[in-house]
């Protein structure tokens, strides 16, 4: 039987023997690559919840072979930078539901003609 992980245990990773080169660049990049690998798993759980993903990988894959666009510096992105753009969307958002929560702009009334006195007249002269 498998032993359950506990808060602070260490787990082990090991990385195959014809492990893709963007899969060994990616994790040389890493500066904290628990942290990395963490943030990935917190995604997973968001956005499927809680699952066994084997039973959703497929056995062969080769996804990233034959993408040298991948390659490219341009193509990575600081964390920083993905956090400001999720903060300017949920600005967008936020701004989006005050606008609809706003109630409508009053129409304008149409100016009536006043009646001018003699006096008034005699006032701006």
């Amino acid at each position: 039987m498998k032993k359950t992980k506990l808060p602070g245990d260490n787990i082990s990773l090991k990385t195959k023997k014809t492990e893709d080169p963007l899969v060994m660049q990616w994790l040389n990049m890493q500066t904290n690559l628990m942290d990395s690998l963490r943030y990935l798993v917190e995604n997973e759980i968001m956005l499927n919840g809680v699952r066994n993903l084997q039973a959703f990988v497929p056995m062969e894959r080769n996804m990233l072979q034959g993408s040298p666009a991948l390659q490219q510096p341009s193509e990575y992105r600081p964390h920083a930078a993905g956090m400001e753009q999720m903060a300017a969307a949920a600005e967008d958002a936020k701004d989006v539901e005050i606008a609809e929560e706003a109630p409508a702009a009053p129409a304008f009334e149409p100016v009536i003609d006043e009646e001018i006195d003699d006096d008034d007249i005699e006032a701006w002269s």
